[in-house]
């Protein structure tokens, strides 16, 4: 008989709360001048008041540290609700709200989303990761590309440029640069939600004009 787990409630709580230090740690070096440049395990220990051991236990390695920022930012701006959005029965109503939660995503710490971006470019490391995360992004638009086009056929071509277009304006330097000049969040996304309707709409069109004559 395999001896039986034992779980301990305060033992887990106190696992987590580490956890929560060191992702908080995390994200207090990346916000200093230093940034990416002062960011190692051993920095986020000690900033953690843990050691370095710990936080490999933890996270492996510094990219798995950072990774796990983003995913704490990523629960609290609200990521959790594509897979509700990507449910809708209507593909144009999913991708107007999909847009809208990258949106308000994007809106939700700026500052800190432009630091983690910043590493990704700056290193090879977290660039990799950088790299994965935005094409998770890129399957979502790629999905509701696939389901438009089952009502509105779209050769293989367009449906690739129309992925990438959505996928560019879906993006953080995008929505960036559309937030300036006393812009607000809200007018940023619907500029985007109007531009990804009318790449839609060409895709569409463009497709019916090459098409074959009966």
């Amino acid at each position: 008989m395999n001896p039986r787990r034992y779980v301990s409630p305060s033992r887990d709580a106190a696992a987590s709360h580490t956890r929560e230090r060191i992702v908080a740690a995390a994200a207090a070096i990346l916000g200093t001048s230093e940034g990416i440049d002062a960011f190692s395990l051993e920095a986020v220990a000690k900033r953690a008041g843990v050691t370095r051991l710990t936080v490999y236990n933890q996270f492996g390695s510094r990219r798995g540290v950072l990774e796990a920022v983003f995913d704490e930012m990523a629960a609290r701006g609200g990521l959790h609700r594509l897979s509700g959005a990507m449910a809708h029965a209507d593909p144009y109503a999913a991708l107007l709200e999909v847009i809208n939660i990258f949106s308000e995503f994007w809106s939700f710490d700026p500052g800190a989303l432009a630091r983690l971006h910043a590493a990704g470019s700056s290193n090879p490391e977290f660039a990799e990761s950088d790299s994965e995360r935005n094409e998770l992004r890129r399957r979502l638009f790629a999905g509701l590309v696939r389901r438009i086009a089952k009502d509105r056929p779209l050769r293989a071509k367009a449906q690739r440029d129309l992925v990438d277009i959505l996928f560019a304006l879906s993006s953080f330097s995008f929505f960036s640069q559309l937030s300036i000049q006393g812009r607000t969040a809200a007018a940023a996304c619907r500029m985007i939600q109007e531009l990804a309707m009318d790449a839609v709409r060409r895709a569409v069109a463009g497709t019916q004009q090459t098409a074959p004559d009966d």
